[in-house]
């Protein structure tokens, strides 16, 4: 049985605990918060015994195998380094880190102490996204891909009102490309592979918000991406609500995902054999023959990341290598570090780009620069 505690009462948290009720070998200790009285409260709630209230005291804790980090992203680096050090394995809640160059020190500290680090990206490990996958093929050479997700945040109302949030909020390492526009960028890694290049553009809050979030902030943003004959267009946003579907472009179809996120409903619309004649103007019609996609359905998505989890902890147990044992059915530890690294080598690019600048990225010019 795999011990797991928490860091962290929010609602993601929450999820995860009620995911957690699903999965088999794995059972809930207790959470970490700063607040003794709400770290109580949290862990009896969701069924737990004892509750943390400093990470010290939950990383060495003899009682606990796993961490699952829910804390704010600036803060992912450094307390899943605390629990590497007491050996356990961590589960860390995307963003994986604030910038590459923390990820790194990460993965290597899980690779040198012998445990699993994994992040936390949902649609990675859910079946329903990877019949996208699955589906590829049928649509011929891909072209174009637009990747979109949007959805407004009520904390955007608190800056609005001059009060502070954690979730616009550079010493945080938050904004739009962190917290939703990574729902985007993995899963482009995860189809495509890394791009060649990368174009931003990012719509910043206003100036007069910068005291309130320490520095320019996005609060929705456009990505292009270049590949080889194909290109792909990432739009994220946490002050509007994008209501358009992603859609994936071949020369023989184009299939559509409703919830790049968590897919809900994926169709492929095939150009028909019948319509492939020339209009007037030369272009060839727009008939299609299309169908949805089964999919299977999962009342909280949130099992299949803490599954993949669990089998890879228990690999380790007996015997395996910590970066190679297997992480569910669609890859192993190693390969979804290497799309959290790919990832974040796009997002690192595209905040440069928008001048976008978090506190761990000065501590990675200062280390190259000394």
């Amino acid at each position: 049985m795999i011990r797991i505690a928490t860091i962290g009462t929010s609602g993601i948290t929450a999820s995860m605990l009620d995911a957690l009720a699903n999965v088999e070998g794995a059972v809930f200790v207790g959470t970490l918060s700063r607040d003794r009285e709400r770290a109580a409260a949290f862990t009896s709630e969701h069924g737990g015994t004892t509750p943390f209230t400093s990470l010290d005291e939950l990383a060495a804790s003899d009682g606990v195998d796993a961490v699952y980090i829910g804390s704010p992203n600036a803060l992912h680096h450094d307390q899943a380094l605390a629990c590497i050090a007491g050996g356990k394995h961590v589960l860390v809640e995307k963003p994986f880190c604030a910038n590459r160059r923390e990820a790194v020190e990460v993965f290597e500290a899980a690779r040198e102490t012998g445990v699993v680090a994994l992040e936390a990206m949902r649609p990675l490990h859910d079946p329903a996204f990877h019949a996208i996958k699955e589906a590829l093929p049928q649509i011929g050479a891909i072209r174009r891909a637009t990747l979109r997700f949007g959805k407004y945040s009520s904390r955007h109302d608190e800056i609005l009102a001059g009060r502070h949030t954690n979730i616009f909020d550079c010493a945080m390492a938050s904004g739009s490309l962190m917290d939703i526009g990574v729902y985007c960028v993995e899963p482009l890694v995860e189809l495509f592979g890394a791009p060649e290049r990368v174009l931003a553009s990012a719509a910043l809050l206003d100036e007069d918000t910068r005291e309130l979030t320490h520095g320019p902030i996005d609060g929705s943003g456009v990505i292009l991406a270049s590949y080889p004959g194909m290109t792909a267009v990432l739009a994220h946003s946490k002050t509007t609500n994008d209501l358009s579907d992603s859609q994936i472009e071949g020369e023989l179809g184009t299939l559509t995902v409703h919830g790049i996120s968590a897919p809900s409903a994926i169709r492929v619309e095939l150009r028909s054999h019948a319509a492939r004649q020339a209009d007037s103007v030369g272009y060839s019609s727009a008939l299609t023959v299309g169908r949805d996609i089964d999919l299977p359905r999962f009342e909280n998505t949130m099992q299949h990341e803490l599954a993949d989890f669990v089998q890879s902890v228990e690999e380790i147990r007996i015997g395996g290598d910590c970066t190679q044992v297997p992480c569910g059915t669609f890859g192993n530890v190693a390969h979804f570090r290497d799309v959290t690294l790919a990832s974040l080598d796009i997002m690192d690019e595209a905040r440069r780009q928008t001048g976008v600048s978090f506190p761990a990225d000065r501590e990675t010019t200062a280390a190259c620069e000394s």
